[in-house]
């Protein structure tokens, strides 16, 4: 019984990865946590509108989540969730499954600065450093343990819209007069998490977010390699339409020259 409850109270925060066992003023003690844990493993600023948690279908709905840009970079924020959905599922012994999150039309930032390291970049490389660099080995907990295991089956992002901004990045001689662009992105499914055995619930949220950054962070490189693969072939055609112009028209004087002689 004392497990079924565990259970059904784990109340999972996807920045800083917290646990709370109890019901008083729980939706105000998740977005502290949110803030707080999210804050201390990003390095930088974290704010979340408002939670709320329904127990009884075991459902948490997280709205107006804000990852702010790291140091060095604009002011805008590197994330904007607007809803994430957390379907804690009805697990009753470790590892507690998470059945799916969905985040639903988040605002991402991709900055790139004049040395060509973008913000996720960093984001994860700030992530990374508050996870351990391998799989901690399961140890027995006891009755009142709040760190239990814990997996995600399913990470779903939807609809991102995303902003890809080269601004300050130094392209050399490559002239791209356009360094700003919007694109929304099809859904996809980041990976897993802790399957089949679990992590500590107090590691689960930054693995999820540096899951997902995987993705996006491929998505921009990508970008700003077709953007700067595109202007280059262009430049280049253009010089050689310029040295071809060259070569026709002293072919024609040449050619003007043998018949006026």
């Amino acid at each position: 019984m004392k497990k079924l409850l565990i259970a059904l109270l784990v109340i999972f925060v996807a920045v800083g990865g917290f646990i709370y066992m109890g019901l008083s003023g729980l939706d105000g003690f998740i977005k502290e946590q949110l803030e707080k844990q999210g804050t201390t493993v990003t390095k930088t600023n974290v704010t979340v509108n408002q939670v709320e948690t329904v127990l009884s279908d075991a459902k948490v709905t997280i709205s107006g989540l804000s990852i702010a840009n790291p140091q060095g970079y604009s002011q805008a924020n590197a994330f904007g969730l607007h809803t994430v959905k957390v379907d804690l599922g009805t697990s009753t012994q470790e590892p507690y499954v998470i059945d799916e999150i969905l985040i639903d039309s988040p605002e991402v930032v991709y900055e790139v600065n004049q040395q060509g390291k973008a913000n996720l970049v960093v984001l994860k490389d700030n992530i990374q450093a508050s996870l351990p660099q391998s799989a901690p080995e399961p140890e027995a907990q006891s009755g009142d343990a709040i760190n239990p295991l814990m997996s995600v089956k399913k990470i779903t992002v939807k609809d991102v819209k995303f902003t890809l901004d080269i601004a300050a990045m130094d392209l050399g001689e490559i002239p791209l007069q356009q360094r700003q662009f919007e694109l929304t992105l099809p859904t996809f499914q980041a990976d897993a998490i802790g399957v089949p055995n679990g992590i500590p619930a107090d590691q689960l949220g930054a693995a999820i977010v540096d899951s997902m950054l995987d993705n996006l962070i491929k998505e921009g490189k990508n970008k700003v390699k077709a953007l700067i693969k595109d202007q280059a072939e262009a430049k280049l055609q253009e010089k050689l339409d310029e040295e071809k112009a060259k070569l026709e028209e002293k072919a024609k004087e040449k050619l003007k020259s043998l018949f006026d002689n």
